[in-house]
């Protein structure tokens, strides 16, 4: 598998290409946003390391960027920056997952065999009552009204839906979602529930994404609201 990593310290990337190498990957180094960009707009990568602090363009910008141009390589943020807010700006720039510096190599290859192992998404479209989610496209739709998602809103709202009528646990979103639990604070999730059901269920007199009180969330089409 071919592994584009974008750092522009030469320890940190002399590092991360022999940690790429020696379990088997075939890496490919550049330091600088610009190029990464290119690159990866040009050439098919399997998965790309990706730091945010970059001369010519920040990593975020680059991750930004590659979705708007419709590249859906898988993104790992690679960074310092280690606040709750950090996280959740990088996952929704269209990152798929966030490891802080330093990290352990292990954590780091586990991480990447996670992501890898998600695959291309499915094309059959979603729906649960008059929502519809195409994971191919990342389309979303109520009523026929486009609905814009950020990259963690679809994801949150992908896992939802392919589980529809289904209660899912706190702990089962956090794992799934985002792949760790930031540290057992749930707080993300909650806003991510509350910014789908702003673009999802507001107005709306048969609301879908339901609270399970002390458990979860589940999305159906119910007219009795569990919250």
């Amino acid at each position: 598998m071919n592994i584009l990593i974008v750092e522009d310290d030469e320890s940190v990337a002399r590092f991360l290409k022999q940690a790429v190498s020696e379990a088997g990957y075939a890496p490919m180094v550049v330091a600088d946003g610009s190029v990464a960009l290119q690159q990866a707009t040009h050439q098919r990568f399997d998965l790309i390391l990706l730091d945010v602090m970059l001369p010519g363009m920040d990593g975020l910008a680059v991750c930004r960027a590659l979705r708007e141009k419709g590249v859906d390589t898988p993104i790992l943020i690679i960074t310092a920056r280690d606040t709750i807010e950090d996280k959740i700006e990088g996952l929704d720039s269209g990152a798929d997952d966030y490891v802080v510096k330093p990290f352990l190599v292990g954590e780091l290859l586990a991480r990447m065999r996670a992501i890898l192992r998600r695959g291309v998404p499915q094309s059959t479209v979603l729906q649960v009552g008059d929502l519809t989610l195409d994971p191919a496209t990342r389309r979303a739709a109520r009523a026929g009204k486009t609905i814009h998602l950020s990259a963690t809103e679809f994801t949150l709202l992908n896992y939802l839906m392919r589980n529809k009528g289904k209660v899912l646990t706190r702990s089962m979103i956090l794992q799934h979602v985002w792949e760790y639990d930031f540290e057992g604070n749930d707080n993300v999730l909650e806003v991510y529930v509350s910014y789908l059901r702003g673009k999802i269920d507001r107005g709306r007199t048969n609301p879908l994404i339901h609270t399970v009180r002390g458990v979860g969330y589940r999305i159906e089409n119910s007219e009795a609201n569990a919250d």
